[in-house]
């Protein structure tokens, strides 16, 4: 009865051929049994996607280090004005937009902080939406302002590492 396992009479059932789940029994298997294998399938795959990514990410860290010992030049990534470019994109795509919306909903918002019983406010499943602009502006602001300072202290120690090369 084909070339199932020995001594146990099932016959071979390949999980491509059966579908993503099965949940009624599949040739002499449980239902359950190919269930609890189709996921940890699923599972497996993934854990391996992330190992084989983590090992891309840890040669391509790697690769500068390689080069310097191959004697191969390559700009060092505060020579290629990167940390600058950087900056100003924070500056132009997230920041600004952001003093944007702030400045879209400021009327509202203070009309609903300063009136008593505001009339004519925009209003989301029972709550004003300017308040809720204004709840999402305050933490992305924070986000975004220490984002740019950290960028600025990395230029700024970029810039003085790179001084204090060209002083030895």
């Amino acid at each position: 009865m084909g070339s199932g396992k020995a001594g146990h009479g099932l016959p071979p059932a390949p999980a491509a051929r059966m579908g993503p789940l099965c949940h009624a029994d599949v040739r002499g298997w449980g239902g359950h049994r190919m269930e609890v294998i189709v996921l940890n399938k699923g599972r497996l795959r993934k854990c391996v996607f992330s190992h084989l990514l983590l090992a891309l990410l840890m040669v391509v860290k790697m690769v500068p280090d390689f080069l310097d010992r191959l004697d191969i030049f390559v700009l060092e990534i505060e020579e290629l004005e990167v940390p600058q470019i950087y900056f100003g994109l924070i500056n132009l795509f997230s920041t600004v937009p952001i003093l944007l919306a702030a400045m879209i909903y400021f009327s509202e918002f203070l009309k609903y902080c300063t009136e008593e019983e505001p009339a004519g406010l925009q209003l989301w499943q029972g709550y004003p939406v300017a308040v809720l602009w204004y709840s999402f502006i305050m933490i992305a602001m924070q986000v975004h302002i220490f984002t740019l300072i950290f960028a600025w202290k990395l230029i700024l120690a970029w810039k003085n590492r790179g001084a204090a090369k060209k002083g030895q």
